[in-house]
């Protein structure tokens, strides 16, 4: 298997897409001493509409700000994306919105049971050689291959 059929549409905006995500969540540790991740800005978010004890933690409450604008980060670089880059004639899926939903509420609870998602463990807990995060890496990377290849077969037939 070569290159091209791996990567169809080149593999440089991959690398320079890690580059970035590289830098941003190491001048997040190295500037302000912070673990970037993504599975738990729901969940600071929430702290802000609901009184529940457990939205209310401290390690939640404290965290708030910066997940949200770490968010809106993501939210921003997804637009920009759109307006200067994107295909001209948009980006279409034909899976039916009903497995997007059901896929990322299994994403989102997957993130949770893990004590968080691929970004904070695969790009900050490797980097900082925390073995739990490569545990749940090497988990997420063996679950993905395994459901891609069921659904694989399952849609050839």
């Amino acid at each position: 298997m070569n290159m091209a059929t791996l990567f169809p549409d080149g593999w440089t905006q991959f690398l320079a897409g890690g580059l970035i995500m590289g830098t941003g969540v190491s001048l997040l540790f190295v500037m302000a001493g912070i673990i970037g991740g993504m599975s738990s800005v729901f969940t600071t978010t929430l702290s802000y509409v609901t009184r529940a004890p457990h939205f209310q933690q401290q390690k939640f409450v404290n965290a708030r700000s910066w997940r949200l604008v770490l968010a809106a980060g993501l939210i921003a670089g997804a637009f920009a994306w759109r307006i200067w880059a994107a295909p001209a004639d948009g980006i279409v899926t034909t899976v039916p919105w009903w497995r997007l939903l059901a896929g990322g509420v299994c994403i989102g609870y997957g993130a949770r049971r893990a004590g968080g998602c691929t970004s904070g463990h695969g790009i900050c807990g490797l980097a900082s050689l925390q073995l739990p995060s490569l545990i749940a890496v090497l988990t997420f990377l063996a679950t993905a291959m395994l459901i891609a290849q069921v659904a694989a077969r399952m849609l050839a037939r």
